[in-house]
C-alpha cells in the first residue's frame, strides 16, 4: 500500500532559482492530497508528475507564499476542461479570501470550488485514514498543522495454521481475517484467534506549515513516520526566527527529538542559504540524526514499520 510525499516547493516567503515557494502532496494509494499551493504549484505539478485530478488542498494558513497558486491551479483546471468539483480547506477565514481570490482574471468558473473552514482540534474522517488538525504557533496568525494517520491494519493470516485445520482457500480465509467465524464443511466452527494475529498499526505523517517549535506538534507528531517541520533559519538568526513566528534547523530537530519521530524532513528555507541546505542539515543532525533536507522534486517514500 503506497504511501509517498513529494515536494512541489520548499522555499520561504519567495521562490529561488532552485526552489518553488510551499506546497507538498501527499499520495496515498493513487489518491493525491494537497498541502499548501504557492504561487507556481501547477508548474511543478507539471514537472515532477503529481496528478490534476486532485481534488482536496488543504491550507496550513493564509499567508501569500502558501496560497496564491491556487489561482493559477484552478485557472490551468478550467482550460483543461475539468468539471469536477474541487474542494479547499483552510482556517477560519480562508472562505472569503480564497473565493474572491479564485475569482481573479475570470468570468465564469466552470467547475464546482467548495471551501469548508475548519479549525485546530478539527479530524477529517476518510474511511482507511484520518486527517487530524493541530494548532501551531506562527507569530499569532490563524494557522495550523496536519497529521494523516492511518488506520489499523489487520493481523497477519497464517496460512499454514489454516491449512493444517483443513479450512479450504478462498472466501472462508478472506472472512477469518476479517475476524468473522465460519462454518466448514464437515460442521466444525474456525475463529479467527488461532490463525489472525493481532492488528498494525498504520502509518503517520505530520505537516507542520509555518511554526515555532510547539508542543502541540510534540503531541501529534509522537512516534510519527515522518515529521516535516519547517526549518527557516539556522542558530545564528535564532532572534529572527522568534520575532517572525519560524523555527531553526535545531529546533525542529529538537521537536522531532522529543516527539520520537522515525525520520524528519526539513522545508521552507530562507532564500539567504544554499540549494543543499548543508548548513541546516548539520545544525538538526546535531541534534536529531535522522535528518533530510526536503528539495523541489524530492519524493519520499513512507513505508510501514514492519515492512509489510
Amino acid at each position: 500500500m503506497s504511501l509517498t510525499v513529494r515536494f512541489l516547493g520548499t522555499s520561504a516567503s519567495r521562490p529561488t532559482v532552485e526552489r518553488n515557494v510551499s506546497s507538498i502532496a501527499i499520495v496515498r494509494e493513487g489518491e493525491t492530497l494537497m498541502f499548501d499551493c504557492g504561487e507556481g504549484t501547477q508548474r511543478q505539478m507539471m514537472r515532477y508528475g503529481i496528478s490534476f485530478a486532485l481534488s482536496r488542498i488543504f491550507f496550513t494558513h493564509m499567508h501569500a507564499d502558501h496560497m496564491l497558486g491556487v489561482i493559477g491551479l484552478c485557472r490551468t483546471l478550467a482550460l483543461g476542461g475539468r468539471i469536477e468539483p474541487m474542494h479547499l480547506f483552510g482556517p477560519p477565514g480562508s472562505d472569503d479570501l480564497l473565493h474572491r481570490a479564485i475569482r481573479l482574471g475570470t468570468d465564469k468558473q466552470p467547475f464546482p470550488i467548495e471551501v469548508t473552514e475548519i479549525k485546530p482540534g478539527d479530524v477529517i474522517e476518510h474511511e482507511q485514514y484520518t486527517l487530524a488538525t493541530f494548532p501551531v504557533d506562527h507569530a499569532g496568525k490563524s494557522a495550523m498543522g496536519y497529521a494523516l494517520v492511518e488506520r489499523e491494519r489487520l493481523g497477519r493470516f497464517d496460512p499454514s495454521a489454516a491449512r493444517a485445520m483443513g479450512i479450504p482457500e478462498g472466501p472462508m480465509w478472506g472472512a477469518l481475517h476479517r475476524g468473522k467465524p465460519v462454518t466448514l464443511p464437515d460442521g466444525r466452527v474456525a475463529t479467527a484467534e488461532s490463525l489472525v494475529g493481532p492488528s498494525r498499526p498504520g502509518r503517520r505523517v505530520v505537516l507542520t506549515g509555518d511554526s515555532r517549535p510547539c508542543e502541540a506538534t510534540i503531541a501529534a507528531a509522537g512516534n510519527a513516520d515522518l515529521l516535516v517541520h519547517e526549518a527557516t533559519f539556522s542558530d545564528e538568526e535564532a532572534p529572527r526566527a522568534l520575532e517572525t513566528g519560524h523555527s531553526t534547523a535545531r529546533e525542529a530537530a529538537e521537536v522531532a527529538a522529543k516527539a520520537g519521530v522515525k525520520r524528519l524532513l526539513l522545508t521552507h528555507f530562507s532564500a539567504r542559504y544554499t540549494r543543499d541546505a548543508t548548513e541546516l542539515e548539520k545544525e538538526a543532525r546535531a541534534v536529531f540524526a535522522e535528518t533530510y533536507i526536503a528539495r523541489d522534486g524530492m519524493e519520499l517514500d513512507v513505508p510501514f514499520t514492519d515492512g509489510d
